[in-house]
């Protein structure tokens, strides 16, 4: 491939501020990629939530796929200099350099050279909603009847293969008091001490990691209260809380959000409701599935370990792992994700779009 000739798109990729509360630029992004690939096949569109996908069919429409690659056009909010990709040295630095742009656009270029010719049905599955939930892309596709055998998300991993990543619970809690002046404590039932001692009782069984670990998180993302006097005792308090779990936690894996939501209520005061918003199951992929070996070996003979790797963020892998799809992620390297020095690693670009090349052609000569 050429290098050079690939970066200078990649740079007006993410020139485009595809953030969720652009639409317009949402569409953009979208819209560059899809005229990357040309007529490789038949495009069908997509919308939901205000936000466009679209899924791209070798010659013959829409079929159950053999592959599917999988890409997500959408980034976190940055500063306007983030969106003025630079090269340093092997950095390509932008937002959506690492996440996951560039990988995106390498997919796109494969699936364009090699759709085809190939004998079997192969897909290239567009979204941009990925990093505000992902159930109004991939999900929403998934519920239209797209399928596949099995699943290559572009996330960035250095060339390894991700087969393992946490599920989420996003939750809200709720506490109710009785507002009082100030002065007469003992009028009144503060909502916020109620709520803190809540939170505390959740960050005992669950304590802020201060190395990387395979357990279950909890982060506190935002605390919040109509108070707004200092000599009044607060009615009323809200918190935000993010859970990552992965499988095997017995106390949310494979639960309703009504179960989570009895089990939470275990550690909160009385007047306190954890409310369950979002529940997510972890993703996993058979290691030893025919296809993460294929890719694997792919992945080495570009010089790189392959290894299996496991992620402690989600991604749109998991819709597929519920519907039983073996679902990866494999991407370019970098580093810095959704943060000001997130760049992808150009010494990586070359070598992901060959594995990617040598997988797809591989299961050419491997099909029955």
């Amino acid at each position: 491939m050429d290098v050079e000739s690939f970066l200078a798109g990649a740079q007006e990729l993410l020139a485009i501020p595809s953030t969720a509360d652009r639409p317009d630029e949402l569409r953009r992004a979208l819209d560059f990629v899809l005229d990357s690939v040309g007529p490789a096949g038949p495009v069908e569109r997509f919308e939901s939530g205000g936000k466009p996908s679209a899924l791209v069919c070798a010659a013959g429409g829409r079929a159950d796929f053999r592959v599917i690659l999988n890409g997500h056009l959408d980034v976190v909010p940055a500063p306007p200099e983030q969106f003025r990709p630079r090269r340093e040295g092997n950095r390509l630095f932008a937002r959506g350099a690492q996440d996951m742009k560039v990988s995106a656009l390498l997919a796109a270029q494969a699936f364009r050279e090699l759709a085809g010719r190939l004998p079997y049905p192969v897909a290239l599955q567009l979204v941009t909603d990925e990093e505000v939930g992902g159930r109004d892309g991939t999900w929403h596709q998934l519920e239209r009847g797209v399928r596949g055998q099995f699943v290559i998300i572009g996330e960035t991993s250095g060339l390894r293969v991700v087969t393992e990543s946490k599920g989420i619970v996003t939750v809200t809690l709720r506490s109710v008091g009785r507002g009082a002046h100030g002065a007469y404590q003992w009028l009144g039932d503060n909502a916020l001490v109620k709520l803190a001692r809540s939170v505390s009782n959740l960050q005992a069984r669950y304590p802020v990691a201060t190395e990387e670990v395979w357990r279950t998180t909890l982060t506190l993302a935002r605390v919040s209260t109509g108070n707004q006097a200092r000599n009044q005792v607060p009615a009323d308090a809200e918190a935000w809380l993010d859970i990552r779990y992965p499988a095997g936690d017995a106390d949310l894996c494979g639960k309703t959000a009504e179960e989570i939501s009895a089990y939470l209520a275990g550690f909160c005061e009385l007047g306190v409701t954890a409310v369950v918003d979002r529940v997510d199951q972890p993703h996993h992929a058979d290691q030893d599935h025919p296809d993460v070996l294929r890719l694997q070996h792919a992945a080495r003979s570009q010089g790189y370990s392959g290894d299996v790797l496991r992620k402690h963020g989600a991604g749109d892998g998991r819709f597929y792992g519920q519907l039983g799809i073996a679902a990866v992620a494999f991407g370019v390297g970098g580093s810095g994700q959704h943060g000001p020095q997130e760049y992808a690693d150009i010494t990586t670009i070359e070598p992901y779009y060959q594995a990617l090349t040598e997988f797809l052609t591989s299961l050419a000569t491997s099909e029955p």
